[in-house]
């Protein structure tokens, strides 16, 4: 089979809809788009709902919405507009189960062609074989025995009950494909099965469907998982029965846990949809995946979709299953985080503040806290979200961090003195620096720090003794971002309010 395909670029990338989107399939989908951008192809997404049991409600539009987040669109197939799934492309459906007169025609001719056949076995008779099979020490498959019933005998078992359809496999004979991931790839005919085709239900199986759609959509490569490396040969031998020519293959290899097992929902969170929720940003999560098992240099980490799809060599991936490290992924996101300007930074954040039940949304750009009522602008919210920027991972972590700095003040007065210090002398070092934020004009935090430890030392006090209880007067908090980082955030007026609200606690 040759190594090169005659066809112009068109990729796809086409899920089952039976839940949400695994890191593995949005690798699968990245791949498939750097591919057809780097070679001027185009990209399309088709639903393979043939498996009816698992379908599950609304997935197909869960899909397409978490594509549109991370930025990518589908040139033809189902697409979301203004709540309503639609399609386009000149190829469609690109929904199987609205295909499948497509797939009976199909079979059909297989037959005709001597290259299927009915099978009438019950499942009774399958379990026997599976039986007999694994006592023997044999391959479990089917025997074939309704290869040779004549065309009476099809008739007469036709009128008394179901059947399927499968295809024909050669008895002797290699398959061989040059897989675009791993060079060459070979297996006996021996050992493929007689794989159904069309079930008693009349929907097709994946191997009749994704090859008939694959060839009528003019697919020219098919990457995906590993999985299907042992299907392979029967879709070779389905593209040979059509005398069409098939697509190039190019098998991904397994994502997998630390303990080098396959990466699946029972040992840990693989949902896209979920990192998008608890605050990875697109671009992160992008990056992330698209580095499992390749990257384009060595020197970096770092890139941007376009620079990835410009970079993209489907013979450099690697075929060896790439672990996925999570916290990698924390490392990519804090990195993002941090390349935000301050106000985007902010408007990313708030979802999660709003989410928490923190902040009420009440304008453009504009929110009031739910507990004191304090409206913030974009600025004012840049300003206080920052605390934390540097420290997060994600940004569902913000709501936890920052739920001091809008609600109301509780104090402690046995937690705002500094190791063993009395209450007086407290409120005699939180009087002092009160009356010297006062003085301040700029309370950048920077300037600050460096005027007000020049303040302390002048004074002759340790700097435990006045900082400690003016971080604490400030959040109320046992742990928290530095004072100055606090007052540079909260701005002058709002700082000392606090420290007055800590003062009264320590008087009372």
């Amino acid at each position: 089979m040759s190594s090169t395909s005659t066809k112009p670029v068109r990729v796809r990338y086409a899920p089952s809809p039976t839940g949400y989107l695994h890191i593995g399939g949005l690798r699968t989908a990245l791949y498939n788009v750097f591919f057809a951008k780097r070679h001027g192809g185009t990209f399309l997404l088709r639903m393979e709902d043939t498996d009816q049991a698992r379908l599950v409600p609304g997935a197909v539009e869960s899909l397409i919405r978490t594509f549109a987040t991370l930025g990518i669109v589908a040139a033809e197939g189902p697409y979301v507009e203004n709540d309503v799934l639609s399609e386009r492309g000149a190829y469609g459906p690109y929904t199987q189960s609205q295909r499948l007169d497509v797939y009976r025609e199909h079979a059909e001719l297989l037959i005709t062609k001597g290259r299927a056949y009915r099978c009438f076995c019950s499942p009774e008779t399958l379990d026997a074989m599976r039986a007999e099979a694994q006592a023997a020490g044999r391959p479990s498959r089917y025997d074939g025995r309704c290869r040779t019933l004549s065309k009476e005998e099809q008739e007469e078992k036709m009128t008394a009950g179901s059947h399927v359809i499968r295809m024909c496999v050669p008895p002797i004979g290699t398959i061989s494909w040059i897989d675009q991931v791993r060079g060459e790839i070979s297996f006996s005919a021996a050992d493929i099965d007689d794989a159904v085709l069309v079930k008693t239900d009349g929907f097709p199986t994946y191997h009749l469907a994704n090859v008939v759609d694959d060839h009528l959509m003019e697919i020219s490569h098919v990457f995906r998982a590993e999985e299907w490396i042992p299907s392979t040969p029967k879709h070779v031998l389905l593209y040979q029965a059509f005398g069409w020519e098939p697509p190039l293959f190019g098998h991904l290899s397994w994502l997998l846990n630390a303990d080098k097992t396959k990466l699946s929902k029972r040992q840990g969170d693989v949902a896209v949809e979920n990192y998008l929720q608890r605050g990875y940003l697109p671009e992160a999560l992008l990056n992330f995946v698209a580095l499992l098992g390749w990257n384009p240099t060595a020197d970096r980490e770092i890139f941007s979709m376009d620079e990835l799809a410009s970079l993209f060599d489907i013979s450099k991936v690697n075929s060896a299953g790439a672990v996925v490290n999570f916290e990698k992924l924390d490392w990519f996101n804090r990195h993002y985080l941090k390349a935000l300007s301050s106000e985007e930074f902010a408007r990313r954040a708030a979802p999660f503040l709003v989410a928490a039940d923190i902040l009420v949304p009440t304008g453009t750009d504009t929110w009031t806290a739910r507990e004191t009522q304090k409206t913030f602008s974009l600025a004012q919210l840049a300003g206080v979200v920052g605390l934390e920027r540097e420290r997060i991972s994600a940004l569902e972590e913000l709501p936890k961090a920052l739920a001091f700095a809008f609600a109301p003040l509780v104090h402690q007065a046995a937690m705002l003195c500094w190791k063993g210090m009395s209450a007086a002398d407290t409120v005699a070092r939180l009087e002092a620096v009160r009356a010297f934020l006062a003085e301040q004009g700029d309370v950048s935090s920077a300037t600050l720090e460096a005027a007000t430890k020049e303040w302390i030392a002048a004074k002759g006090w340790g700097n435990g003794e006045v900082l400690w209880p003016l971080r604490v007067a400030l959040s109320g908090q046992e742990k928290s971002p530095g004072p100055f980082e606090m007052i540079a955030a909260f701005g002058k007026e709002e700082s000392l309010h606090r420290v007055e609200a800590a003062l009264h606690v320590l008087q009372k």
